[in-house]
């Protein structure tokens, strides 16, 4: 499977986009979260673990390390994280997570080489330079590691927890790609998600980066903020765009503050208007693709020589809960609380609660309290929605002998609104695919909502943000 570059296009259609911009899943994962259960733990991990390592060619794998910590809460925030100030229980954390690390490795053949990791949070870069080396110590002592040029070694910063020797310090440490997460340049919106840091600053940070001789540099921009309007936001996609980041996510600012309380800090009269919003997407893209940037879809772009184009162009794009990857087949190991992992075609998250994670580790047992065991129907499913997701393509003959099934009989409910789809110019199916066109590739999400089992048996009660 691949894409030419010219099928990279994204057509801005307000009219489908009114039609079709519902609320649903951002897929980083199918089935969702939403459907985990804890009729699966530790060991059952264990069992997916050793099934894992008895394969014939064992999945290289991808670390996941949460941090969970910020020094203050941005209103915004909808992540899982502690906003203290007192270090003292980030270095209490440390130690637990070493502990989970060596836990963690003691289940996976040693010859599997590491290809990625990735730290997210919360605010990885709250840990101080000798915590952060103590943990990737202690990570290189248990996993093989592949090397600089062939691994993806991630970590996500916060521009106001580092500066130009931070930075440095970090590459030197082993991390070759890095994500600052800068939302808006402009100070008044700045001001009002509670995350103030000058531009100066931000575009230093950034130029230490390349200096330091990182790999990849991404940055995180969010529309649908407070206080945010057009004119504005042009400015702030400009200045990403001189300083020329690898790759760009753009994200949807979803405003639910009965499910996430720093939100409720934002004053609803200040947020830009649903037209507002969706003026300032189609600017964003306009800017974007003028500058050469690729859409990769779901809020990412990327420079035309980036990995992820190169993925999606040779078949090896995948979406998991980093978002888009460019090795689809690696076991995710996932530590830290809250963190979840993907090992075979198994789903398991570590417990949300900082006081379980701490005692289930001193009795030296995995965190692992909630999983799902996917039936083929699921991976089934996944497999559609991967493809759709991060190829805006589905081969249905390729489908149909993998799986042994007659498609348009086993997803006759889905055809019926798939046609729907179809007609309104969204999609274009015949015997062979489903084309996800220009003008749907915005709302690929509610193209692959369509073939969602959980959502179509109204299984899913919690509420998602939209589309776009």
């Amino acid at each position: 499977m691949s894409l030419s570059r010219t099928d990279h296009n994204i057509v801005f259609d307000l009219d489908l986009i009114n039609r079709y911009d519902k609320t649903g899943p951002r897929y980083t994962s199918y089935p969702t979260a939403v459907q985990f259960t804890e009729e699966f733990g530790a060991r059952d991990y264990r069992s997916w673990a050793k099934e894992s390592n008895d394969d014939p060619l064992p999945a290289p794998l991808s670390l996941y390390l949460h941090i969970p910590f910020c020094n203050t809460i941005c209103y915004y925030c909808a992540c899982n994280k502690i906003v203290t100030k007192d270090y003292s229980k980030a270095e209490a954390y440390v130690q637990l997570l070493k502990q989970e690390i060596q836990l963690q490795a003691a289940l996976f053949d040693r010859d599997r080489p590491v290809l990625q990791m990735h730290w997210g949070g919360g605010t990885p870069s709250y840990l101080n330079d000798n915590d952060i080396k103590a943990l990737l110590d202690c990570v290189h002592q248990h996993f093989t590691f592949s090397s600089d040029e062939e691994g993806e070694f991630a970590i996500e910063v916060d521009p106001r927890t580092v500066d130009s020797d931070r930075i440095h310090t970090l590459r030197r440490l082993g991390f070759n790609r890095i994500s600052f997460g800068v939302q808006d340049f402009n100070p008044e919106v700045q001001n009002a998600i509670n995350r103030v840091n000058s531009k100066e600053q931000i575009l230093s940070v950034i130029a230490a980066a390349r200096d330091a001789g990182f790999h990849s540099v991404n940055i995180d921009l969010m529309y649908g903020l407070p206080k945010q309007m057009l004119a504005g936001f042009a400015e702030t996609i400009n200045t990403t765009i001189e300083v020329s980041p690898d790759r760009i996510a753009v994200y949807n600012y979803a405003h639910l503050p009965q499910m996430f309380k720093p939100q409720r800090r934002i004053d609803e009269q200040e947020l830009p208007s649903p037209q507002d919003k969706l003026d300032m997407l189609q600017q964003t893209i306009n800017l974007l693709q003028a500058a050469d940037y690729v859409y990769i879809g779901m809020d990412h772009f990327a420079k035309k020589d980036d990995d992820l184009v190169k993925a999606q162009e040779n078949g090896s794009l995948y979406r998991n809960f980093q978002g888009y990857s460019t090795n689809a087949d690696c076991d995710v190991i996932a530590m830290g609380v809250t963190a979840i992992g993907r090992i075979g075609d198994n789903y398991s998250q570590n417990t949300r609660d900082m006081d379980q994670y701490k005692a289930i580790l001193a009795k030296n047992k995995l965190p692992v309290f909630r999983g799902l065991e996917l039936e083929p129907d699921d991976l089934m499913r996944k497999e559609i929605i991967n493809q759709l997701m991060c190829y805006f393509r589905l081969d249905i003959k390729k489908l149909e002998t993998k799986w042994g099934v007659d498609f348009s009989c086993y997803f006759t409910h889905e055809f019926v609104q798939l046609r729907q789809m179809e007609k309104d110019g969204l999609i274009k199916i015949d015997e062979n695919a489903i084309d996800v066109l220009p003008a749907g590739r915005l709302l690929a999400r509610s193209v692959c909502m369509e073939f969602d089992r959980y959502l179509q048996e109204k299984q899913i009660q919690q509420r998602f943000s939209k589309v776009i």
